[in-house]
């Protein structure tokens, strides 16, 4: 028997850019392929990611940070619209979350 999932909130930048880099391997669903987390789904994952930018707020920036933040709420609106990948939502879904790990890589390089 399992406990219930409990997600790890980021509580730094790199672990912030870890979560975005295992998002790219997980979506558009988000569950854990493993089956140790069973409660893992998209929206633990959006939590963990929009608790963690939350922490890091003032090291991004108000300006980075509501840009990244609108980002994650588009990209679970693709992902929610299109869990199986047949409407192309998913894949504008992945564009975006390239996109933030782009800019949270930048970030990174400038701290």
């Amino acid at each position: 028997m399992f406990r219930p999932y409990k997600p790890y909130i980021p509580r730094d930048l790199s672990e912030v850019l870890d979560l975005v880099c295992g998002m790219m391997i997980t979506w558009p669903k988000f569950i854990d392929g493993t089956g140790y987390f069973p409660g893992k789904n998209i929206d633990t994952t959006f939590y963990q990611l929009n608790e963690g930018l939350g922490i890091i707020r003032a090291e991004l920036g108000e300006k980075l940070y509501v840009k990244l933040m609108e980002m994650s709420d588009r990209m679970y609106a693709h992902f929610d619209a299109d869990p199986d990948e047949k409407t192309g939502d998913a894949l504008k879904g992945q564009k975006i979350l390239s996109k933030m790990e782009d800019l949270l890589m930048q970030a990174a390089q400038k701290i």
